[in-house]
């Protein structure tokens, strides 16, 4: 069985790429061998310099190819399986699984990250989850950090815990440099309810670089707490 999480989020734009490529270039100064698998891409080109593909690239430092990590790429910024409609294109789980079966002994540690939040249909019919219970993989649930954020993540443990997958920790990412009431007590509010660790809590970056999503990672993500949870000999 592949060593690796999937990252998901409660929902699109929470920075679920920051995070996962964050937490790539960390585990690989760690001396991890890590890998990362964003299947499915809209919007945007893979080869792009600011396409999620490229930052997961460069931070993980994967040999894997562009089209390695993200074998399926759309033109419009839509969930993949309507993105894949209008470019008269269909993407099934089996299609991905094999993409998959083709790298994933590539590397011993993976970062998977998939589409939006954790019901996202990708192809005519599977939805996130159902790549997620098909890899096997425990989930990183990265979320916003304000008000209605707490409902947001709720609802996501719960539909997950309700399909038997493995939660191995929370991320609250984006947090203001002058949070508000609300900001200050969802942590708790969400520990309490949903019982699953938060294993960081990170700021909203003023200057997206390289270097600035590493430290942030290093900084407020307990990546040693999260490899327990997921009992990798570090």
């Amino acid at each position: 069985m592949v060593n690796g999480i999937f990252v998901t989020g409660t929902d699109t734009d929470v920075g679920k790429t920051m995070i996962s490529s964050g937490l790539a270039a960390v585990l690989k100064e760690k001396k991890i061998d890590v890998g990362v698998f964003k299947p499915l891409l809209s919007g945007i080109a893979r080869e792009d310099p600011i396409s999620d593909t490229s930052l997961l690239k460069r931070l993980s430092q994967t040999t894997l190819s562009y089209e390695e990590i993200t074998p399926f790429e759309f033109k419009e910024p839509l969930a993949p399986y309507m993105a894949a409609k209008l470019d008269g294109k269909s993407v099934s789980l089996e299609a991905v699984l094999n993409r998959w079966e083709n790298i994933k002994g590539k590397h011993d540690f993976f970062i998977v990250e998939g589409a939006g939040g954790i019901s996202v249909p990708l192809g005519e019919d599977f939805l996130v989850s159902d790549l997620i219970k098909a890899l096997k993989l425990p989930i990183v649930i990265v979320a916003r950090p304000n008000l209605g954020t707490v409902n947001h993540i709720f609802l996501t443990v719960q539909y997950a815990k309700s399909l038997g997958l493995t939660i191995a920790g929370i991320v609250i990412n984006g947090k203001n440099e002058h949070p508000d009431l609300a900001e200050k007590t969802n942590p708790e509010l969400i520990e309490k309810f949903c019982g699953v660790p938060i294993v960081g809590i990170t700021p909203k970056l003023k200057e997206i670089s390289n270097e600035n999503i590493k430290k942030m990672v290093e900084d407020h993500i307990d990546v040693t707490l999260l490899l327990n949870q997921l009992e990798v000999v570090k």
